[in-house]
């Protein structure tokens, strides 16, 4: 790849290297550069996924940059229409490159970011090599350290836009720790280490290819400074690290791959014309990925007949009686408390009936056969979209005995429906991937956040036509995009409203579902007329 061919291989003022080698450059040479990767790991298998995101990679002047998340980059199928863009930075020990990435991310200024750092990725020490690492006699900066098939895997998964568990090294006990992380695609996937480049399958998956070009005297001295403060090291223990083993295999091994960059940074991240002309080539590739999934997936559907997965309470006068109530902008809040549980308790019956059951034959007390039915799965878990989703679990609860029930918390953007993607939430029982699974959200306007919740119950391997959503009040551009991005999740609903105006809002809707159900205020820019839920 090259960002400006007429400058291919030239060095501008000192400040930075442009290559043209491009992807397939010098591949030829990497089986002599590296030993072979181990053999493929095993499949592993999903246990369980219970986190809350870590903060913000950074914040700037002009906004936060999320580290954890998913776009909004969806077809008219529900899945990802375009791949993340993956940068690839590498450099010796210490060069700087986290700090370039930092700079990148900050300079990008988009939402939707993700680092992956080579380092999480050792490979587990036997107990042999667990006592020779601690005598500072085991080589880290070695090929063979690190587990190349799990990265590969995890890297590819993520610019695919899939969730992924990321282990956590500990680098004063030279151990993975117990609890992975959990990562979600994003539009921007940089990834860092010194090892980079030293891959074949791995080159094939970056689009962007950064060597950061620090002098070795100015390493040295980080690696010191880091490994003793950080990382609870001895000085002379990190000098014998860096004299048999850190300082040859930068020679060996990671300098050698300087010639598959697309551009080389010299002093890293003090290096501001490398990064803004890094910067301008990204811009440019995102440029083409800019979709907007409630413009793509509503306007495939206007004047359409409503879906046959949607299925909507009678309206019988008892549920128009409670809607009336619940809309009527005058009613108190023990009302509306009231009936929205009314509400909420039948809708829940309405979608136990979609789940499949099977003959059951019991013996009456009075000893006579009687034919009925039992569910026909192993468990239901309700998983709620918060905040207002929560407010029909009590319901799900008292119909459904010993239920188990996750949570997932998505942040709407209130300018444009979309998703703003920052996981901010998410707790999953263990094994839901067998469950059959009720999704519950008081609301539906665009359906961008329903559709997201979706996505992540898919890549927990949860099927999509075990996946029932529950909602009080849809709009119909809402119901289409699920429907159509998922034609197989069942979708309950206590009724349909036609509009959606320009600030997203459900029309005539029932307010800010969430602010009238626990009492707290709307936002000050929503006048009464324009409430509604803003759960989209």
């Amino acid at each position: 790849m090259s960002i400006l061919p007429n400058y291919c291989g030239a060095r501008i003022s000192g400040c930075w290297t442009l290559r043209s080698d491009g992807r397939g450059a010098g591949e030829g040479s990497l089986d002599r550069l590296l030993p072979s990767v181990s053999a493929g790991l095993s499949p592993r298998k999903r246990t369980t996924s219970q986190c809350k995101s870590e903060p913000p990679l950074l914040r700037t002047s002009k906004r936060t940059i999320y580290t954890a998340g998913r776009p909004p980059w969806y077809n008219e199928h529900g899945t990802q229409s375009k791949e993340a863009f993956v940068i690839g930075l590498c450099g010796g020990s210490a060069s700087g490159k986290t700090t370039v990435a930092r700079k990148i991310i900050e300079a990008l200024d988009v939402p939707w970011v993700v680092l992956l750092s080579m380092d999480s990725f050792y490979k587990v020490l036997t107990t042999e090599q667990q006592s020779r690492a601690a005598s500072n006699d085991y080589n880290f900066d070695h090929p063979d350290a690190f587990d190349f098939d799990l990265l590969t895997h995890t890297l590819r998964k993520l610019k695919q836009g899939k969730s992924v568990k990321i282990p956590v090294y500990d680098f004063t006990t030279h151990g993975r720790q117990k609890e992975w992380k959990t990562v979600y695609g994003a539009s921007v996937i940089i990834f860092e280490g010194i090892m980079a480049f030293a891959d074949k399958d791995l080159l094939q998956l970056l689009d962007m290819k950064i060597f950061v070009d620090t002098d070795s005297d100015i390493r040295l001295v980080r690696r010191l400074r880091r490994d003793i403060t950080e990382r609870g090291r001895d000085l002379e223990g990190v000098i014998k690290q860096y004299n048999k083993f850190v300082k040859p295999a930068f020679e060996q091994y990671i300098e050698p791959t300087m010639r598959l960059a697309d551009i080389v940074v010299p002093r890293g991240g003090g290096n501001m014309v490398a990064i803004d002309l890094i910067v301008q080539h990204v811009h440019s590739q995102l440029e083409e990925r800019e979709l907007s999934v409630r413009a793509a997936l509503a306007s495939a559907h206007q004047a359409q007949p409503l879906p046959q997965t949607l299925s909507v309470l009678e309206s019988t006068p008892q549920v128009r009686g409670m809607h009336t109530i619940i809309r009527n902008r005058e009613t108190s809040r023990d009302e509306f408390i009231f009936y929205s549980k009314r509400l909420m308790r039948l809708l829940i019956e309405r979608a136990l009936s979609f789940l499949p059951s099977q003959l059951h034959i019991v013996q009456t007390p009075q000893g006579e056969d009687y034919e009925g039915r039992t569910f026909h799965g192993k468990r239901i878990t309700g998983v709620s979209i918060l905040r207002a989703g929560e407010t029909m679990e009590p319901a799900l609860r008292a119909v459904c005995k010993d239920v188990r029930i996750g949570k997932i918390l998505i942040q709407t953007n209130q300018d444009t429906g979309e998703p703003e993607v920052q996981l901010h939430y998410l707790r999953l029982p263990k094994d839901i991937s067998e469950d059959h699974v009720i999704l519950m959200d008081c609301t539906v306007s665009t359906g961008a956040a329903a559709m997201m919740a979706v996505r992540v119950l898919l890549d927990h391997d949860v099927q999509e036509d075990k996946i029932l959503l529950v909602s009080l009040l849809m709009a119909e551009m809402g119901v289409h995009s699920v429907a159509y991005a998922f034609p197989q999740v069942k979708i309950i609903t206590t009724a349909v409203d036609k509009k959606v105006n320009d600030l997203f809002h459900i029309i005539p809707g029932i307010g800010n579902f969430g602010d009238r159900y626990f009492g707290t205020d709307a936002p000050p820019d929503w006048s009464d007329d324009d409430m509604d839920e803003p759960s989209y």
